[in-house]
């Protein structure tokens, strides 16, 4: 017996991506290909699975978990400066979590990869005030330059960051289908 939902894991929308949803009715385990989430069939063209287990909360500009299987792509820890000077533009954490997914996107594109491949991210801040008061302008920046793919993700709160000028650091893991 087939119990899984397919459903594309979205901010629906709204700008403050903090608010959750709860699940619908009888939910199991959704698998979703976010690249073909109109197609009906198992099989996803990007190799990825969206999982979300029956009873939790529908995830709102992230997801719970991804299956995938493919070549590998891996980023260092991505800050929000301008990679080919080492300078940072701005001490405004949305400014800097926007140039430290611009990075996150051309190392991607270096890969043959793109946003769509993204199946982990790891942010460290160092303000968790910050982090929260700069949401919705970090979710306009994330559709603007990520789009609508919603990886896993965990956001950890630290005392700081190897360069002294950095809020925001960002490593990413992709899966390209082979």
């Amino acid at each position: 017996m087939d119990t899984t939902r397919r459903e594309t894991p979205d901010d629906g929308g709204r700008e403050d991506a903090g608010s959750r949803g709860g699940p619908p009715p009888n939910h199991t385990i959704a698998a979703v290909p976010p690249s073909s989430a109109t197609d009906p069939s198992p099989a996803a063209p990007d190799g990825r699975t969206v999982l979300h287990p029956d009873g939790w909360a529908a995830p709102v500009g992230y997801a719970h978990g991804v299956a995938a299987s493919g070549r590998l792509v891996v980023t260092a820890g991505q800050v929000g400066w301008d990679p080919a000077t080492g300078t940072f533009a701005t001490d405004d954490l949305a400014g800097q979590t926007a140039q430290a997914l611009r990075n996150v996107v051309a190392l991607l594109r270096a890969a043959g990869a793109g946003p769509e491949h993204l199946v982990r991210l790891t942010w460290y801040v160092t303000s968790r005030d910050e982090y929260a008061a700069a949401r919705r302008d970090i979710g306009r920046a994330w559709r603007e330059i990520v789009g609508r793919t919603y990886p896993p993700m965990a956001v950890v709160v630290v005392a700081g960051l190897l360069e002294a000028r950095a809020k925001v650091e960002i490593e990413a893991l992709a899966v390209v289908p082979t």
